[in-house]
């Protein structure tokens, strides 16, 4: 792997560095400016092949710098990359995330050829259920409807009645107008959902190994060393989320920096989200605890390049289980729309 990568790495050439002046200027001191030699030439050869192949490349929040300010075309959480997935008109989508995104993309594009460069970045939250676990949980509560984040399979979206994200899952939990859901995966979300609406929630095991991690005493530490303010993701323990000053999803941190412009803040999430949020709000010193997510950092340039130039890793839906998933997804864009009016 490594010799192939060595043969067929892309040249450095004079002039690289003034033409791509805007993603260095972004990434500021990012990374080293030893890197640049050898970040900048992927960089370059992606976007060249991008624009041949027509492609589009979404990027999540936690991929590193390099991806999401190098070649993404879209950036954003779960939520904004399924909306544009939804009304994305590229013939190829390049999902620069985890797996399960890569499904929802399909699902909502089923005419795109939709890859990831890596068929191995998987999710802890997306392995904690399976379809057979929900179908047991059906029966159990009969009648209660099912509402399921989505960092899940498809197959266990398409036995829901509707998908969330931390951003909406309050609204979409409510939506559902009944007295009590079953709520999947993540019990620290769904503990965090409870407390924001009078529905009972009955709730899974499941947890994300990124931010189960953090400890209470991490975040009292990080306010005490650094005197920052405490961001932290609904996924992380609860005696986290009571320490903190802020509460929220990936997309509802950046407007909460862009309101409340702290001179120095912890996000308590994972760390490629406040290296990439550091552009947008230089003047707020990004400051730890942070925990990399193993699986998203199994994308990188070289197997971007390689997925659009063989065009492989290609991620498909079965139509039956495509088809369940879809409704669960649009139910859940249709309440964000309404969010939105």
């Amino acid at each position: 792997m490594t010799s192939e990568l060595a043969v067929s790495a892309p040249a450095w050439r004079e002039g690289m560095e003034h033409e791509y002046a805007d993603v260095i200027a972004k990434l500021g001191d990012r990374l080293p400016c030893l890197e640049w030699p050898l970040h900048l030439p992927w960089i370059d050869a992606i976007r060249k092949l991008k624009a041949e192949r027509g492609a589009a490349i979404m990027a999540h929040s936690y991929q590193s710098p390099e991806i999401f300010h190098g070649v993404a075309d879209v950036t954003g959480d779960s939520l904004a990359l399924a909306q544009a997935a939804a009304d994305c008109d590229a013939p190829i989508i390049v999902l620069c995330g985890v797996h399960f995104m890569a499904e929802t993309a399909k699902i909502l594009a089923p005419d795109r050829m939709v890859l990831i460069p890596d068929l191995e970045a998987g999710c802890s939250l997306a392995s904690s259920i399976t379809a057979e676990d929900v179908r047991a949980l059906r029966a159990q509560h009969p009648g209660v409807p099912v509402v399921t984040y989505v960092n899940t399979t498809a197959a266990v979206k398409a036995l829901s009645d509707a998908c969330c994200t931390s951003a909406n899952a309050v609204q979409v939990v409510e939506a559902m107008g009944s007295e009590r859901v079953i709520f999947l995966p993540d019990r620290f979300l769904g503990a965090h959902v409870a407390t924001q609406t009078a529905v009972e929630l009955i709730l899974w095991n499941g947890a994300c190994e990124v931010h189960e991690r953090f400890t209470g005493q991490q975040a009292r530490q990080a306010r005490e060393q650094f005197h920052a303010k405490l961001v932290a993701h609904p996924e992380c323990p609860p005696e986290v989320l009571a320490e903190a000053d802020f509460v929220g999803s990936t997309s509802a941190m950046g407007r909460w920096l862009a309101q409340e412009k702290p001179e120095r803040v912890a996000l308590i999430t994972e760390c490629s989200m406040a290296d990439n949020l550091r552009t947008q709000f230089p003047r707020i010193d990004f400051v730890a605890p942070c925990n990399l997510c193993p699986h998203m950092k199994r994308i990188t340039l070289p197997n971007i390049h390689a997925c659009l130039a063989k065009l492989q890793y290609e991620v498909t839906v079965p139509e039956d289980v495509a088809a369940g998933a879809r409704r669960a997804l649009q139910r859940m864009l249709e309440v964000g729309r309404r969010e939105r009016v």
